[in-house]
């Protein structure tokens, strides 16, 4: 039997809500067993689906034509060999089904629409008014416009909305008090204003799986998750399994320390908040913020060897990936025989991921 997984945790509360996908969602286990393949490693073809999930070649048939015709999987070109019958690669449409995710951070709010396999089909950022205090309307326009981006007849593929919300009570106190009062009955009002299904999920926990699902983590089974945002988090990723935890810890050398010691040294940091935006240099703040957020980075490394084997480390955010690539080499150079990758999920790794959950949870094996 392989590897299979793209099992982040169960999302906090599942919804029951009848929707066009319910027969998709009852599917068998041998099915999902095929569509988690087919995300994991896209154009292989039956036979290899056959030796990887050891399910018949009969079955393995019967399943590819059954998914097929629900638009599901897509064939590609036959490739003809030097020996028997041409192959037919195999792999998800990616217009098979889509999802929206929303990931509600300290200063804003970012709604994606994505399709089956991760892509990005819309991009909706909103920042919290200050004078409102408040931005639940266009939190809700925005939602409803990323669905309405889609053509109408892709409506029913809609798998459903995954919401990723802050769970450490750090990240908590930066979010605007009454957006955080909102936060226990956001997934109700969602499904009764949007008509879909709602998914929650911690967000740091969502970036993760996102990273696992559709970004460099793919092939990871094992490995430590670093999530640079406002502060710095973990994750720790064993077996493909992404262990949450109820402590959240995290730690003050994130974007927000940045942008202090930016500030201390009287210029702007205006464009650290800005997504997919370059940063300038900021000299010698940012080589001291550097070196401290690479203090943290390997302490927790070293705290958790004696107990866990960590080859691997990923680091996601926001940031631009020419940062986050630049903190990876360091940490590389620091630890011999760390492999650090930085997230390849470049706007929005929350949002993303949030994205992934009703995809996980109607179509995938955990």
């Amino acid at each position: 039997m392989p590897d299979m997984r793209f099992a982040p945790p169960n999302p906090l509360r599942i919804a029951d809500r009848a929707s066009g996908l319910n027969a998709v969602s009852v599917r068998s286990y041998n099915e999902r067993l095929v569509l988690s393949l087919l995300l994991q490693s896209k154009d292989i073809t039956r036979l290899e689906i056959g030796e990887r999930t050891g399910l018949s070649a009969q079955t393995v048939s019967v399943i590819v034509r059954s998914l097929e015709q629900e638009g599901l999987i897509a064939k590609g070109e036959a490739q003809r060999g030097r020996v028997g019958p041409p192959t037919v690669p195999i792999s998800l449409n990616p217009e098979g089904a889509y999802s929206v995710g929303i990931s509600v951070g300290h200063r804003q709010v970012e709604v994606v629409l994505v399709d089956f396999v991760g892509s990005i089909r819309s991009h909706t950022v909103l920042p919290f008014s200050a004078a409102q205090d408040t931005n639940h309307p266009q939190f809700m326009t925005a939602i409803a416009k990323a669905i309405a981006d889609l053509p109408r007849h892709l409506h029913s593929r809609i798998a459903g909305i995954g919401l990723a919300l802050p769970g450490d009570e750090a990240e908590l106190e930066l979010t605007p008090k009454a957006a955080r009062e909102r936060f226990d009955a956001l997934q109700e009002e969602v499904e009764r204003e949007i008509g879909y299904p709602v998914y929650v999920q911690n967000d740091i926990t969502a970036a993760a799986g996102g990273e696992s699902m559709f970004g460099v983590a793919k092939h990871l089974s094992d490995y430590l998750f670093f999530y640079l945002g406002a502060r710095l988090h973990s994750r720790l990723v064993l077996n493909h399994q992404i262990y949450n935890t109820t402590a959240a810890v995290s730690f003050d050398v994130g974007i927000l320390r940045l942008e202090q010691e930016i500030r201390k040294n009287g210029n702007s940091p205006s464009e650290l908040w800005e997504r997919r935006a370059d940063w300038p240099s900021f000299g010698d703040a940012e080589i001291a913020w550097q070196r401290e957020l690479l203090e943290q980075m390997k302490s927790s490394i070293a705290a958790l060897k004696p107990f866990v084997p960590v080859a691997s480390v990923v680091l996601s955010s926001y940031a631009p990936q020419a940062v986050c690539k630049a903190i990876c080499r360091e940490l590389e150079q620091a630890m011999p025989g760390i492999s650090a990758i930085a997230g390849n999920i470049e706007r929005s790794p929350k949002a993303v991921g949030a994205a992934g959950l009703p995809f996980s949870s109607r179509f995938m094996v955990e």
